[in-house]
């Protein structure tokens, strides 16, 4: 199996390394797996946990787009819902080494129904006052979370590979890459030796 480091900066200074597992690339989405989020603490919204310590993620990178998506869950991997982090577009320093910005905002579609919501809006306001980021990207961090919220109450977010790409589904895709690898490239077993 193949593993993406992702340097993840959280303006002014914060940069974080995620270590998650390639499970599908192509032109339009690079989806990986989380397997378990190392959280301090769960991730509320509403009140409610949308993500928990330890928890699996499934994530969906969008090459040029400014967010991506998770799939959250909880520790005994109930979904919970469709989280957006705005960010500015990845920059693939490499096929397995990424390097992303958070914009502070993001979007949130529960499992449970109702609408998508806009969180942390209070956030980008300190960053933009803190000149942690500029007007001009604090306008398109606001912009691309606007756009996700027309969607979404179009019916048109997430994208259709969101919502098809299930924990379940990563995770045997996960589970097929890591035994071609320990086959060896071509999938097939070399025979034992005599």
């Amino acid at each position: 199996m193949t593993d993406v480091r992702i340097h993840y900066v959280r303006p002014p200074e914060r940069e974080e390394l995620y270590v998650q597992r390639l499970v599908h690339r192509d032109e339009q989405v690079v989806v990986t797996l989380l397997d378990h989020t190392p959280l301090r603490r769960p991730v509320l919204i509403g009140g409610a946990a949308a993500l928990e310590p330890g928890a699996p993620a499934v994530w969906f990178t969008f090459p040029g787009a400014w967010h991506d998506i998770g799939r959250f869950h909880r520790a005994d991997d109930t979904f919970t819902g469709f989280y957006a982090n705005i960010l500015e577009p990845v920059r693939f320093l490499g096929p397995t080494e990424w390097h992303a910005v958070d914009l502070f905002l993001d979007v949130w579609l529960g499992a449970g129904g109702g609408g998508a919501e806009l969180l942390d809006e209070d956030e980008l306001v300190e960053a933009l006052e803190r000149g942690w980021i500029d007007a001009p990207t604090a306008a398109a961090a606001r912009a691309e979370a606007l756009r996700l919220l027309e969607l979404a109450r179009a019916g048109e977010w997430p994208p259709a590979v969101v919502r098809t790409w299930t924990l379940e589904q990563a995770r045997s895709a996960a589970d097929r890459a890591d035994v071609m690898a320990a086959d060896g490239a071509d999938g097939r077993r070399e025979p034992p030796a005599v």
